[in-house]
């Protein structure tokens, strides 16, 4: 049996032109809350999958392990690693997970892997009893940064992995970690092998769609990131993903949606890509 629960993390403030791109604020005002600073609201929100009485966490969120001054940089709105506490209240600890699967490593994916922020204490990985798969590419991406995207990386996150003997980084479109039942989608466009993970479930498939669709205002395919390597690459990449889902009742899972976890994806009247049945949480899905 395999279940699916949606595990909140520690929230974020970001500017909202930088998470449009090219769109004008007078779009996507429409879909965001903006602050005063003209930031809106991001989740850092995980996946937990029990399968086969395992315990696989999709991302671990931005977590606490930043300082109060990158806290304030970044926007993290909470100090406690919320991470923690909503697995707690799943009836687990950091050491009940089995499975770490990172998309990328950008921090506000990641940084959940590490212990909270103390003055002159170095950061410690959490869920030590877990393997952590992580695609090549983005694996490789985060040992040698480019200058872009070197702050959106956690130097001492990377050192650990590498340490570690718990690590899987796959090339192809499966883990061996995983196993049946999981697959990956590679996206370039955001980030170099960001991997999507597919959950196979009885009434259609889920994709954790990572910085690739972050959440349903991105679903609309002209809608890219400041952030992302390239754009244009990336709504490539959506379009065949969200076609792919229209067309096997799939669903998808959302990282950075500060109000929804999940949704259908279906098309309009225009033929324009939405979202549909949307969730604001996941809670045992599929048991």
């Amino acid at each position: 049996m395999r279940s699916l629960s949606s595990i909140e993390g520690n929230q974020q403030r970001l500017d909202g032109g930088a998470l449009f791109g090219n769109a004008p604020k007078a779009l996507w005002n429409r879909w965001c809350e903006v602050d005063e600073s003209n930031r809106i609201t991001l989740a850092c929100r995980a996946l937990l999958v029990r399968d086969r009485g395992r315990n696989i966490l999709l991302e671990t969120g931005i977590g606490a392990f930043l300082s109060p001054a990158m806290k304030k940089r970044f926007g993290v709105v909470q100090d406690e690693h919320i991470l923690l506490r909503e697995l707690a209240e799943q009836g687990l600890k950091p050491s009940d997970i089995d499975v770490v699967v990172l998309s990328h490593l950008h921090f506000d994916h990641a940084g959940g892997m590490l212990s909270a922020y103390q003055e002159g204490v170095a950061p410690q990985l959490l869920f030590n009893n877990a393997q952590i798969v992580v695609g090549q590419e983005a694996w490789e991406r985060a040992r040698n940064p480019h200058i872009r995207d070197r702050a959106s990386f956690i130097p001492e996150l990377v050192a650990l992995l590498e340490k570690s003997s718990s690590l899987e980084v796959v090339s192809g479109q499966t883990s061996e970690v995983l196993g049946e039942g999981f697959c990956f989608h590679k996206s370039s466009g955001h980030t170099p092998g960001m991997l999507l993970t597919e959950i196979e479930m009885p009434d259609g498939p889920v994709v954790f769609a990572a910085d690739l669709i972050p959440g349903r205002p991105w679903v609309h395919l002209p809608i890219t990131m400041g952030y992302d390597r390239f754009p244009e690459l990336v709504i490539e990449e959506k379009g065949e993903l969200l076609q792919s889902l229209v067309d096997r009742k799939g669903r998808l899972f959302y990282t950075h949606d500060a109000e929804i976890a999940l949704s259908g994806v279906g098309k309009d009247e225009r033929g324009r890509f939405v979202a549909s049945s949307e969730l604001s949480r996941v809670s045992n899905l599929g048991h």
